[in-house]
């Protein structure tokens, strides 16, 4: 166990960090909080789980944000896509055959819709097709088998929620704007002040 927590903190530790970060969070605030538009995840697989969750960590702290499944949209949901949104893409290959397929659908819909790519692969056919490319570092997967998505999902986690975290706080989100999305479960009752959150002065 300590063996594998290692590896995974020793990846996170080697996301290559450049201004890409500040170039994709740009883009995002430009699209949604600027023309109106919103952002899109999409990912095929485990990748296309941890885009749901970064599309929903994004709506609930002020940047509306869906998630569209890259088989779905060659079925009509294509359509949830409008001319000033922008999309944040995921696949650790950067090979995926849907998402790449997805690429290339949206821009025959809208041929200027931005792309951000999360990929271990950034020289892929993915990530020179995007306006921004964020890298995982590529570690190997901590699975016995080097197969199973791992570290690398753990990396796709951790880049969304540098780019969450680094948006909320350009755009002053604040715990009242997280209350108004946060009615009911425990973060909703702490969030309007009627409940205890550990260390909470921590984070004021």
């Amino acid at each position: 166990m300590e063996q594998i927590l290692r590896q995974e903190s020793q990846a996170i530790l080697n996301i290559p960090v450049s201004d890409a970060y500040d170039r994709a969070v740009g883009l995002i605030h430009k699209h949604v909080h600027q023309l109106g538009g919103k952002l899109v995840t999409s990912g095929m697989g485990k990748a296309g789980q941890i885009a749901m969750n970064i599309a929903t960590t994004f709506s609930s702290t002020g940047t509306p944000a869906v998630n569209l499944h890259p088989s779905e949209a060659q079925h009509g949901d294509l359509g949830v896509l409008q001319s000033n949104d922008v999309m944040l893409l995921i696949s650790n290959s950067g090979k995926t055959n849907e998402i790449i397929e997805l690429v290339h659908l949206a821009h025959n819909l809208y041929p200027q819709l931005p792309l951000i790519v999360i990929t271990g692969n950034p020289d892929s056919e993915l990530g020179r097709l995007a306006n921004v490319t964020l890298s995982t570092g590529g570690a190997p997967e901590v699975c016995p088998l080097g197969l199973t998505p791992t570290t690398s999902t753990t990396m796709m986690t951790v880049i969304g929620d540098v780019l969450v975290v680094n948006l909320m706080t350009l755009i002053g989100f604040d715990r009242r704007q997280y209350a108004l999305r946060h009615h009911g479960g425990y973060l909703g009752t702490v969030s309007r002040g009627t409940g205890i959150l550990p260390n909470a002065d921590e984070h004021n």
